[in-house]
Formats: structure tokens, sequence, C-alpha cells
């Protein structure tokens, strides 16, 4: 005959101990988790100061009121890995522009941001190689069309499959 040498199963400082250390590593692990997403996520930051931005708000107003009172319009395509854009007066015709600067802006992770600078494709129409990421945008197309500031065409798009929405 065979005597069963296991004891009952019994609760030891052991188990204790291992139940603690679960506990204490699983919110340790979630803490620097959430500490890493934070950290490499979009900081809320919109502008460097804002005591500086408030004076030149008024400035800017000013100049988005005079800019469209143009009545121009851009018309910018995304397709085929291929950023456009051109600009026309009220009447439609298009206006000759000197360069273009177009700065992709993700709206909640500044590590996808993406300037792009397009050159003179065809007309009065220019062109650059890049393809945004699917998801939400925000668009900041800089145009020298020979005015004192630059026109500034600011738009939130939608890419889908490499194409804009």
């Amino acid at each position: 005959m065979s005597v069963n040498a296991r004891r009952p199963h019994e609760f030891t400082g052991r188990h204790m101990l291992l139940i603690i250390l679960s506990f204490f590593g699983v919110i340790v692990g979630v803490n620097l988790t959430l500490a890493t997403l934070a950290t490499t996520s979009w900081t809320g930051l919109i502008v460097e100061n804002t005591y500086v931005a408030s004076q030149q708000f008024n400035r800017k107003a000013e100049e988005g009121r005079a800019q469209a009172a143009l009545g121009w319009t851009g018309k910018l395509t995304i397709a085929w890995g291929e950023v456009r854009y051109s600009l026309s007066d009220a009447a439609g015709k298009p206006l000759e522009l000197h360069g273009v600067r177009v700065l992709f802006r993700h709206p909640a992770y500044e590590a996808e941001d993406k300037a792009v600078s397009l050159a003179l494709a065809s007309g009065q129409e220019f062109a650059a190689q890049h393809t945004p990421r699917d998801g939400v945008w925000i668009v900041e197309v800089d145009a020298d069309a020979g005015l004192t500031e630059p026109y500034r065409d600011v738009r939130r798009i939608m890419v889908s499959q490499g194409a804009l929405l």
C-alpha cells in the first residue's frame, strides 16, 4: 500500500508573495504603457507662446479677411501618389504662382506631420510626389502669388486609399 505523500494544497507565504508581485507588476506595466503613449503622441500644444499668439490674432484675422475678399479659389488634388494644387481668381482664371508649399498636419500625432514643396508641373498647376496615410489631415497650403504674404489655404481633409475624398 502506498501512502499519498502529498500534503493538501496550502496557501503559503510564497503564494501571497506571487500574488502581490503580480498585482504590482500589472500596475507598473499599465503605467509604463500609458506614459509611453503619452510621450509619443500629440502634446496638445497648438502654439508655443499663447501671449504672442493672442497679440497676433487681430492682424492674422485682418489678413484672412483681405484674402477672402480676393475671391480666389484653390484646387487641391491628391491621387495616384501625387499632390497637386492650383489657384484661380474670382472669374475662374488660373493665377500665376511662384511657389507652393503644403504642410500635412495630423490632428493627433505631430510625428506624422510632413511638409512638401510642390514644383511647377503643367500650366499654373504645381505638383509633388507624396501619399499621405489614410485618415483625417489638416492641410496648410502657402502659395506665393506675388502678394506681400503667401496666399494661405487651410483645409481639413479625409484621405482614403491614397486619394482625397
